[in-house]
C-alpha cells in the first residue's frame, strides 16, 4: 500500500465532509455541530490555527483527521474517518502518528479527544498512543460523546 499524508487542500474539502458524514451515519447520527464544522472547515478548523490531514493512495482519499484549536496549545483531535475498504489496514494509526508528530513539532501542550465507549477499536488506539481518560464536562460539544481523553505532549 503506497500511501501519502497531505495537509488540507480545498480540492478535498468534499472528501472531508463525506467521509465524516458516512462514519457518523454508520455509528451514530449527524448533529448540527457536525454539519456546521464539516460544511465550513476553513472557518472552524483552519482559520483558528488548526489543520486537516488526508491519507491518499494515488488520487483516492482513504482517510482524514482534523486538529481543532480549543485554547492556546490545546487542540481537539477530531473528525477522524477512514473509508470502509481501507479499514483494518492501519490507516487510522498512520494518521494518528502523523498528527501527534505534527502537534509536537508545533510545540502544542495537549490534545483532547471526545469519543464514545462503543467505539472500542478507536478507544484502544487512543490508549495505545498514550491518551488517558479524564472527566467529561456536562456541556461537551457532542451529544454522543461519553468519554473524554487527553494526551500531554
Amino acid at each position: 500500500m503506497n500511501i501519502e499524508i497531505i495537509p488540507f487542500d480545498p480540492a478535498y474539502a468534499e472528501d472531508f465532509k463525506q467521509l465524516n458524514l458516512a462514519w457518523l451515519k454508520k455509528y451514530f447520527w449527524v448533529e448540527p455541530h457536525d454539519e456546521e464544522v464539516l460544511g465550513k472547515p476553513k472557518k472552524y478548523i483552519l482559520e483558528p490555527g488548526g489543520n486537516i490531514f488526508f491519507v491518499k493512495e494515488g488520487e483516492e482519499v482513504l482517510g482524514t483527521v482534523a486538529l481543532m484549536k480549543m485554547d492556546d496549545g490545546v487542540f481537539e483531535l477530531t473528525k477522524m474517518a477512514v473509508t470502509p475498504q481501507a479499514q483494518g489496514k492501519k490507516i487510522g494509526q498512520k494518521l494518528m502518528e502523523h498528527t501527534l508528530n505534527y502537534a509536537r513539532e508545533k510545540g502544542w501542550k495537549k490534545l483532547i479527544i471526545y469519543s464514545n465507549r462503543k467505539l472500542e477499536n478507536a478507544i484502544y488506539i487512543y490508549k495505545k498512543y498514550g491518551f488517558q481518560e479524564i472527566p467529561i464536562e456536562e456541556n461537551n460539544p457532542y451529544a454522543r460523546g461519553d468519554i473524554k481523553m487527553k494526551l500531554e505532549l
